[in-house]
C-alpha cells in the first residue's frame, strides 16, 4: 500500500502549499486514505478501491492493477462498481498515477473526519456489494422515502452519496 502512502503524503503536501490560506478548507477535517483494498470492478479489472478524504474534497480512488494501463491525465471513462457506473478521471500526485470520482466538494458539510469517515466507507460498502446484491439495491423507486429522523442533518444519504443528491433532496 505503498501507493496509498505517497497519495496521503502528496495530498497533506498540498494543504500545507497550494491550498494554505484558501478558504474552501475545512479546518476541522484532515487528509485521510479509508478503506482502500484490492477490488475487481465489475468488468473484471484489479486495482485498488478506496476514498481519499482532504479538508477540501472527498474522492472516489481508483489505482489500476499492474498489469493495467493508467488512465491518460485529465482523460475520462465509466468505471463500474457494484452495479454503478461512475464517471473516473486519470490524476496523477506524489508520483502515484490514480483515477479519481468526486464525491463532495467542498467539505463544509461534514462536522468532522468522523462525518466525512463514515460518509466514505458507507459509499465504499455500497460499491463493494455483489454486483446481484447491488441490482436490487438500485431498483427504481417510485416515491423517495423521507430520511430518518436519526440522520444527522447536513450528512447525505447513501443513495444521495452515490447519485449526487444531498439528503436533503433526497428526501423530497
Amino acid at each position: 500500500m505503498q501507493r496509498v502512502a505517497s497519495l496521503v503524503a502528496a495530498f497533506e503536501h498540498i494543504a500545507r502549499t497550494r491550498m494554505a490560506g484558501v478558504p474552501l478548507l475545512h479546518a476541522a477535517l484532515r487528509t485521510e486514505a479509508v478503506g482502500f483494498q484490492p477490488q475487481a470492478d465489475d468488468d473484471g479489472e484489479a486495482g485498488l478501491l478506496g476514498v481519499l478524504v482532504t479538508p477540501w474534497f472527498m474522492n472516489l480512488l481508483w489505482l489500476p492493477g499492474a498489469q493495467a494501463a493508467p488512465l491518460a491525465l485529465g482523460a475520462t471513462r465509466p468505471r463500474r462498481l457494484g452495479g454503478e457506473t461512475l464517471s473516473f478521471l486519470g490524476g496523477e500526485e506524489g508520483g502515484c498515477r490514480f483515477e479519481a470520482c468526486s464525491l463532495f466538494s467542498p467539505m463544509f458539510e461534514f462536522a468532522d473526519q468522523h462525518a466525512a469517515r463514515a460518509v466514505a466507507l458507507a459509499a465504499l460498502g455500497h460499491l463493494r456489494q455483489p454486483q446481484a446484491a447491488a441490482a436490487v439495491t438500485a431498483a427504481p423507486v417510485v416515491k423517495a422515502a423521507p430520511a430518518p429522523a436519526s440522520a444527522a442533518p447536513g450528512v447525505p444519504t447513501r443513495r444521495g452519496l452515490l447519485f449526487g443528491r444531498r439528503a436533503a433532496k433526497a428526501a423530497r
